[in-house]
């Protein structure tokens, strides 16, 4: 198994819509809207990044990154998801790979820090952590979790691109 990792291209949007559609089709914590909402920042064009993993010229992760809003009026946070993985492929450092690709793509642009919603026991491994000073709306604060990559972290409500509210 030879994981590649690269940015999306338009050929991609299909199989990416079919991949991140079967990843969280089991998923109890989630809307079941994840490929609506990488479709609909996609055709925005309010995807910062869209990256896959192939093997063997097969897709099979993809992460999207997005700008996201803080009311303190810190610019250049980013949200990291969805992030999907082929349902046959979890549990082979896939998904892994994908979160630390868009972090270093983040760190060689300067961006500021990179937020997301999820599991504390799978991405606290990459340095994520709940801030009580940074929240997000109506989630628990230990799934919301933040990682600063230029500074501190700042006193802010953090607002999602309103394309995450997509449901078709």
């Amino acid at each position: 198994m030879t994981i590649t990792l690269r940015k999306e291209h338009p050929a991609d949007a299909g199989p990416i819509a079919v991949l991140t559609e079967a990843a969280f089709r089991t998923a109890p914590h989630s809307s079941h809207t994840e490929h609506f909402i990488v479709d609909a920042l996609r055709n925005a064009d309010r995807l910062t990044l869209s990256l896959v993993a192939e093997d063997a010229g097969r897709i099979v992760g993809h992460v999207a990154l997005s700008a996201v809003s803080l009311s303190s009026g810190d610019a250049g946070w980013h949200g990291l998801g969805p992030i999907s993985v082929d349902p046959r492929r979890q549990g082979q450092g896939i998904g892994a790979a994908l979160v630390h690709g868009a972090l270093q793509w983040l760190r060689d642009r300067g961006a500021a820090g990179c937020v997301l919603l999820g599991d504390p026991g799978y991405y606290t491994r990459f340095g994520f952590k709940p801030y009580p000073q940074l929240a997000l709306a109506d989630v628990p604060a230990e799934y919301f979790m933040a990682l600063p990559l230029a500074s501190g972290v700042p006193q802010a409500e953090v607002t999602y691109d309103p394309l995450f509210g997509v449901t078709g």
